[in-house]
């Protein structure tokens, strides 16, 4: 059944009210940058070069595209892995890296989701490390994030404050994947899949300063069975703090790209009324939409987007510029 959140969205991309119609005038790009699978994407600008890292694509465990633009022009590097050996804690099906570059010391820190060799339905979040933006990165041996009984830990994505300094990991507590029906689990609402926040050792980004707080949960009348993919920016002229967040099932229609603000980085955020993207958007050319990783300064954005209606086997990467108006987020 489609959420009401969905039809929400759906019904005012045919309304003059829509979000849709000025954000398919400004300045998602035409197409996909990258026309082949490379879900979940995550990048970095590094010496005027853009890095992109994706899920696992069955040959490398994270597979990454480089391009000069942004806009254009991505190659993904043949034979190239990220992290080509993996800890013993994870089976593998490595999903949703997220990287930063570490102002202290100038280390690179990739995060990523990783099959728990203790239950392998479920995933736990990993650390590696790498002097060199390419890589190859050095895992901890230890998952940083493994707590199995509520279902584990997907999708962590680094934030460094720059109104504090403080550098923070973000990620989703999937206690979807604990069943309850469904597609994704939790169809039946019986589990919380919380964003949660934790400060990071800026030294090496691979250890926690403190214990983690929730800043966002799903409704399940609005965001089905799951909220996930959290990725943090500040917008320093309209001094606020955007969310971007997934809801419903990835393989699903109801996919979508959304978003919350809060003066504060740990909340209270407030979510938009209406998803920032959804499938119908772009003339048509939004297919599931999600996984959306933002910018720290909330400038650019890339995500993925279904290559074929209905099927997430193949998922696109896309990108976008960022405008803050007023608390209200356009691409």
């Amino acid at each position: 059944m489609y959420s009401l959140h969905f039809l929400l969205a759906l019904f005012l991309s045919f309304s003059p009210l829509s979000f849709s119609s000025p954000l398919s005038k400004r300045t998602i790009s035409s197409h996909p940058v990258i026309a082949s699978n490379f879900p979940d994407p995550a990048f970095l600008e590094v010496d005027n070069t853009f890095y992109a890292f994706s899920t696992t694509n069955g040959k490398q465990n994270i597979p990454i595209a480089t391009s000069e633009s942004f806009t254009s022009n991505w190659s993904i590097l043949k034979n190239r892995d990220a992290l080509p050996k993996l800890p013993k804690w994870t089976t593998g099906n490595i999903w949703a890296p997220a990287i930063i570059r570490l102002p202290t010391t100038g280390l690179f820190t990739l995060y990523f989701s990783g099959t728990s060799e203790t239950d392998k339905s479920k995933h736990c979040i990993g650390a590696a490390t790498s002097r060199t933006i390419l890589g190859p990165y050095t895992p901890s041996p230890d998952p940083l994030i493994c707590d199995l009984a509520a279902g584990g830990a997907i999708d962590a994505s680094p934030f460094l404050d720059p109104k504090s300094g403080t550098l923070y990991l973000i990620w989703k507590t999937d206690g979807n994947s604990l069943g309850g029906g469904g597609p994704c689990g939790n169809a039946d609402s019986s589990h919380s899949t919380p964003l949660q926040i934790a400060p990071l050792n800026p030294l090496t980004g691979t250890s926690f300063l403190a214990n983690a707080t929730t800043i966002l949960d799903r409704d399940p009348k609005y965001d089905g069975p799951l909220i996930e993919a959290p990725s943090l920016g500040y917008d320093q002229g309209e001094g606020v703090y955007v969310l971007f967040f997934s809801s419903n099932c990835y393989n699903t229609e109801f996919y979508d790209v959304s978003y919350a603000v809060a003066k504060d980085v740990m909340g209270p955020y407030v979510k938009a009324k209406v998803p920032l993207l959804v499938s119908g958007d772009k003339g048509g050319r939004m297919k599931s939409p999600g996984g959306a990783e933002v910018s720290a300064d909330a400038r650019r954005v890339v995500f993925h987007s279904n290559r074929e209606r209905g099927d997430s086997g193949v998922r696109e990467m896309w990108v976008g510029e960022v405008r803050v108006r007023g608390g209200v987020v356009m691409i």
